[in-house]
């Protein structure tokens, strides 16, 4: 599906450090199904910026293979669990994640959401009260991507990703398979390879290559970091 980040620069290499903590599902990048509230957000951090804001397209596909090496998590509509899980994230001043999940998946806490969360943990309003109110919220979404694995799931419409997307699966099962590592650890060495940043580089020519050429390099190069 098409998902959408509004900012007041054009995202082009989306860096998880860069990314704000304390937000509702953690650090991580995130994006919306909803296409005018990523364009509302980008007016907003545009104006703060003195910029016109621009709202970044992007393409996701929760395939079986995303499923494989990512651990998502979904909350379908504004219930108790999402409020403890936000409420956990936003009170959280550590540098490690309070959860473990590569992608998160559900509402937003807007402002106006946020104004009565803050009522809620002063005891001004009861839970089944807060969320009471919430039945009549207007519909909101957003995906927080929160892992370097997940982002290569999320596929900028103006880059080559797509082109060489379908090198990343066999790679990933060889190097597994070969090494006897799960999943997620395969996936994550994968990505943070050189090999990859070769891959991801259309000027290198080496998304035209075949995925069992790739992986002969990304061996050569795990092999002399042993060394």
């Amino acid at each position: 599906m098409k998902v959408y980040h509004g900012s007041y620069v054009e995202i082009v290499k989306v860096e998880l450090a860069k990314c704000l903590p304390q937000r509702d599902f953690g650090q991580g990048f995130y994006v919306t199904k909803f296409k005018h509230h990523a364009e509302t957000w980008a007016k907003i951090i545009g104006r703060k910026h003195q910029t016109q804001g621009v709202v970044t397209e992007f393409d996701y596909t929760e395939s079986p293979f995303a499923r494989h090496i990512c651990k998502i998590k979904r909350f379908d509509a504004y219930d108790g669990e999402w409020l403890d899980f936000v409420v956990e994230n936003r009170r959280n001043k550590k540098e490690q994640a309070v959860h473990d999940y590569d992608i998160v998946e559900g509402p937003v806490a807007d402002d106006k959401v946020q104004f009565r969360i803050k009522d809620y943990l002063k005891g001004k309003v009861s839970k089944q009260q807060f969320l009471e109110e919430l039945r009549y919220h207007e519909e909101t979404h957003q995906i927080c991507f929160c892992t370097k694995v997940s982002l290569q799931l999320l596929e900028n419409t103006k880059e080559l990703v797509s082109e060489f997307a379908h090198i990343n699966e066999p790679v990933i099962e060889k190097l597994l398979l070969d090494s006897g590592m799960d999943d997620k650890t395969a996936a994550e060495i994968f990505f943070s390879s050189a090999t990859f940043a070769q891959l991801a580089d259309a000027s290198t020519g080496l998304h035209l290559k075949p995925w069992q050429e790739i992986f002969e390099l990304l061996k050569t190069e795990l092999k002399s970091k042993e060394n």
